[in-house]
């Protein structure tokens, strides 16, 4: 059934009950010629009669009874749904999808979006845990958050938090027994926890700069980890020096459990950002989820 067939029942519904051109046209906003024009077109694709027409009246043939009673309600289904959905531009209900590293949904989405929970209670958050730069128009996400650096270009990127710095830590025993590397360089003779990220083909390469001057180093140890909060929880025990992003350490440096090192090479980049698609459109649902993200940047 197209769209346009549809608006020909409506028509044929507003005249059934009507009983008059001039009326349905006035309640379609429509002109009378062009109601009669539809009913015959209507007439002729199903060569059938529903109407019997007289210089005063217009009245229901029985097949234009049976269809009448038929097609009236379900158009009045279309047209309650279609309000319905309309309606989610207005209110904050739904779902809204978004996918973040660990990280930021622990940090950063989860405190600011929890409390919509009770103020709006239609409305229902979806977050997925993923390191990954995922296609989220594919993968049916309402938005994403990611590093500003690692977005792509054709999305509309929203800054949601402050600039950040990735930290090399250690814990007070470890350095005790292995002592302090003085370049990142010297990271090499130390044991060092391994992050292992899909957006960077394998092993996370430890990013240090100074001023313009901006390099990777690759490191090695004794553990291999898939989570920045279980790197964490290992370099608080010891088994080595630790590459993490200074607001998931800072109260760790701050109660001396850690120690940061290399600092001087230590620089801020970009923070997270929210990233959604330029032509998507925004349900009152996505706007206050957004607008609660922007309210920490």
């Amino acid at each position: 059934m197209t769209g346009q067939r549809l608006d020909d029942l409506a028509v044929f519904v507003a005249v059934g009950r009507e009983g008059n051109f001039t009326r349905a046209a006035a309640h379609l906003g429509v002109s009378p010629s062009a109601v009669s024009q539809t009913m015959r077109s209507l007439e002729e694709r199903l060569g059938v009669r529903l109407l019997t027409r007289t210089t005063r009246s217009v009245t229901r043939t029985e097949a234009g009874e049976k269809l009448l009673r038929e097609v009236a309600p379900l158009l009045e289904q279309i047209d309650a749904q279609v309000a319905a959905v309309a309606e989610w531009r207005e209110r904050p209900a739904g779902t809204v999808r978004i996918t973040a590293d660990e990280f930021a949904t622990r940090y950063m989405l989860w405190p600011r979006l929890a409390p919509l929970l009770e103020t709006y209670p239609e409305l229902t958050v979806e977050l997925t845990t993923d390191y990954g730069l995922t296609d989220i128009a594919a993968a049916r996400f309402d938005a994403g958050v990611r590093l500003g650096g690692i977005i792509d270009a054709d999305m509309i990127a929203v800054p949601i938090g402050p600039r950040m710095r990735l930290v090399t830590v250690a814990s007070p025993d470890y350095l005790a027994r292995h002592g302090n590397p003085s370049t990142p360089e010297a990271l090499t003779a130390h044991r060092c926890i391994n992050l292992r990220l899909p957006t960077h083909g394998g092993l996370f390469a430890w990013e240090f700069g100074s001023g313009e001057h901006e390099f990777r180093v690759r490191v090695d140890g004794p553990l291999i980890l898939n989570s920045v909060f279980q790197i964490l929880d290992a370099s608080l025990a010891g088994v080595g020096l630790a590459q993490l992003p200074d607001g998931l350490v800072q109260a760790h440096l701050d109660r001396g459990e850690l120690r940061e090192v290399l600092a001087e090479w230590s620089e801020p980049f970009e923070g997270y950002h929210l990233y959604y698609p330029s032509r998507r459109q925004q349900t009152a649902a996505f706007r206050v989820v957004r607008e609660a993200l922007r309210a920490g940047a």
